[in-house]
């Protein structure tokens, strides 16, 4: 079998598996407890936001902390549009309004490189938390809002239909040219501007598309929650926690950031459920293992065993 009949079979039987896959989480609120659902949406929520901060952070290397930013506002559109717009429209607008701030955001910072970009993506989300509770307190006389509930199942479906969406973006993106122009960014942002990349342009608007996936997450993801304040909306671990996924899974494959965020949330329920009271320092130490010990995740495994074996067939 030549190397074309291979990647061909290959191809059909990803295809097949995909398909499968899909049909199966179609039809799993049949079959599965609420609380699977439930968790479900949890793990779907961060691999969006795993795999929308990669689609930008991962091949241009620059560290954003702003996810928790742009998430919280999605579930405070939410809040403010849901009983007023059909849902659909206030999941758009939600993505829809992060994107444009992004664009603001990265006009004005993505001239910043290293350190200063991730000081200033973290501080964006600082202070656009304090700036919502300070107006709540002054303004409305308020901290907090009430927001629509949804069933879990439409949640669910939703939640299915962003992830997909964002997958294919993702794929999309890394196949392309425009992918290629953000990895020779990464690599050397000088020597892409000279062969006659627009640098700018690139960062800007791929830094603006990865949080419309993410803002369109936090207006769904609202609904399950009910009530929303500062402190819920724009928690600092939705900044922390999609990077740490993408580091754990393996930050340069697509199949790494979805088996990072996957494995992290069903790790982090467990230790929760377990061990309520050592939750956080239990999780803090397999991360750490995982940093020191695979630097290159979880996908990176494979490659590591390879090369632990050929050392041993040599000696």
């Amino acid at each position: 079998m030549n190397r074309v009949t291979r990647a061909n079979t290959k191809k059909i039987l990803y295809s097949v598996l995909l398909s499968f896959l899909f049909m199966l989480m179609v039809i799993m609120p049949l079959y599965v407890s609420p609380y699977t659902i439930i968790l479900l949406n949890s793990i779907f929520m961060y691999i969006v936001l795993t795999v929308s901060w990669a689609l930008f952070s991962g091949p241009t290397h620059y560290l954003s902390l702003a996810s928790a930013a742009f998430f919280g506002i999605g579930i405070y559109s939410s809040a403010i549009l849901g009983d007023q717009l059909p849902l659909l429209l206030v999941i758009g607008l939600g993505g829809f309004i992060s994107f444009l701030l992004a664009l603001l955001v990265g006009l004005s910072s993505l001239r910043l490189r290293g350190m200063y970009f991730t000081i200033f993506t973290f501080g964006l989300s600082e202070l656009i938390r304090h700036s919502v509770q300070w107006w709540e307190v002054n303004k409305t006389g308020t901290v907090g809002r009430w927001v629509i509930g949804v069933d879990h199942t439409t949640v669910y479906y939703i939640m299915l239909a962003i992830l997909l969406i964002t997958l294919v973006a993702a794929y999309i993106l890394k196949h392309s040219k425009y992918g290629l122009a953000l990895l020779s960014i990464g690599e050397s942002e000088e020597a892409a501007d000279h062969i006659g990349i627009n640098v700018n342009a690139m960062k800007i608007i791929t830094f603006a598309i990865s949080t419309f996936f993410m803002g369109a997450t936090g207006a769904i993801m609202a609904t399950r929650w009910t009530y929303i304040d500062p402190s819920i909306a724009f928690n600092p671990l939705f900044s922390f926690m999609p990077v740490l996924m993408a580091i754990f899974g393996g930050i340069g494959h697509i199949f790494g950031q979805i088996l990072g965020a996957s494995v992290l949330t069903l790790l982090a329920d467990v230790l929760l459920t377990k061990f309520p009271y050592y939750y956080m320092l239990l999780y803090g130490m397999i991360l750490v293992i995982v940093v020191l010990f695979l630097p290159k995740g979880l996908t990176g495994l494979k490659e590591e065993v390879k090369k632990w074996w050929g050392g041993r067939a040599v000696k």
